[in-house]
């Protein structure tokens, strides 16, 4: 059973900044695709960024656009999501995935059916943003 690990949140500022990372032994050898989601008390599960196509595509969210970056680092089979200008509404449990999709499926997942046909999970980490 693979398990994806999340680091990096913690408690900020609004207007600053957090850089999550995902640790994703799977990704790409074994899965094509690799999630960032986030959960508010109270509300849906809702997808933020994806990597896919080995990092030639990404995906972000209207919510996030201009202000969160994805990336992947190769070597530390890692998956970072860079988070700036954050908001209050960017409180939540922050949540990785990865799964095995055809053609542009990956973002269909992460962006429409709110990773629910995704294959692996990390724990999360939590990030709140003080008004």
């Amino acid at each position: 059973q693979v398990q994806l690990v999340e680091s990096g949140g913690g408690s900020v500022q609004a207007g600053g900044s957090l850089r999550l990372s995902c640790l994703a032994p799977d990704y790409p050898d074994y899965t094509n695709c690799v999630g960032w989601f986030r959960q508010a008390p109270g509300k849906e599960r809702e997808g933020v960024a994806a990597i896919y196509h080995a990092g030639l595509s990404t995906y972000l969210a209207d919510s996030v656009k201009g202000r969160f970056t994805i990336s992947q680092d190769n070597a530390k089979k890692t998956i970072d999501l860079l988070m700036t200008n954050l908001e209050p509404d960017d409180s939540a449990m922050y949540y990785c995935a990865s799964g095995d999709f055809p053609r542009d499926g990956c973002r269909l997942v992460v962006a429409d059916r709110g990773g629910v046909d995704m294959d692996y999970w990390g724990k999360g980490t939590l990030v709140t943003i003080a008004s």
